[in-house]
């Protein structure tokens, strides 16, 4: 898995923070800007819960090498924007897949998950020089793997964070999150100081469903 920041709204922080101030003064949120005085306010703003404002920022991320598995969770997240490597019009000629580390750990799992791999690749590259790839890429499994651009605001990221950095979160798309976490906390720290998981701000809101094993920042 490779997760990559290709661009963000740049100074968000202070751009969002200027959007929130302008909202209680005669100055415009460019004129607040110039002022570089309203940054300070933004951590305020989002802890009352005020998260309209970071929808001014946005980020659009790169994500290689991730199984298809991944991406149908992904795009169940309404307020982005997705382009994903096609398997239309992208033959799948090289074997490509995840494999989860249960099943990486052990010998004889490995073997079983890797030999079925290869049948279905020999079946489907069969089917590729019989029928379109549009045909043939449905024997292609939801380890296959794929590519992804991925853009949010930062509204959602917090959204999308919350749920994914989760360790109850599925273990694939959870890393993911981790790393995408990472890059919007070096891009904004402001924006995202308390992103991650419900816990690392509180109560777990999971019950006795709860992991009991909290993250911290």
């Amino acid at each position: 898995m490779e997760v990559e920041l290709l661009t963000y709204t740049q100074n968000a922080d202070l751009i969002c923070a200027s959007a929130g101030e302008s909202c209680y003064s005669h100055l415009s949120s460019a004129e607040l800007i110039k002022n570089k005085s309203s940054a300070n306010i933004l951590g305020k703003i989002i802890d009352m819960g005020h998260h309209s404002v970071i929808e001014h920022a946005s980020f659009t991320f790169s994500i290689r090498n991730v199984s298809r598995s991944l991406t149908h969770q992904l795009v169940r997240h309404r307020i982005a924007s997705f382009s994903q490597q096609s398997q239309r019009y992208v033959s799948m000629n090289i074997p490509s897949y995840v494999v989860p580390k249960t099943i990486s750990a052990n010998s004889k799992l490995k073997k079983v998950y890797d030999e079925m791999m290869t049948k279905i690749w020999q079946s489907y590259s069969i089917l590729k020089d019989e029928v379109p790839i549009e045909d043939a890429r449905y024997i292609l499994p939801n380890g296959c793997t794929t590519n992804i651009t991925v853009t949010m605001n930062a509204r959602e990221l917090l959204h999308f964070f919350s749920l994914r950095c989760c360790n109850r979160a599925q273990w694939e798309i959870r890393d993911m999150a981790d790393q995408m976490l990472v890059l919007c906390k070096k891009a904004s720290p402001i924006i995202f100081k308390n992103a991650g998981p419900p816990c690392v701000r509180g109560i777990c809101p999971e019950g006795k469903l709860s992991c009991g094993h909290p993250k911290k920042l």
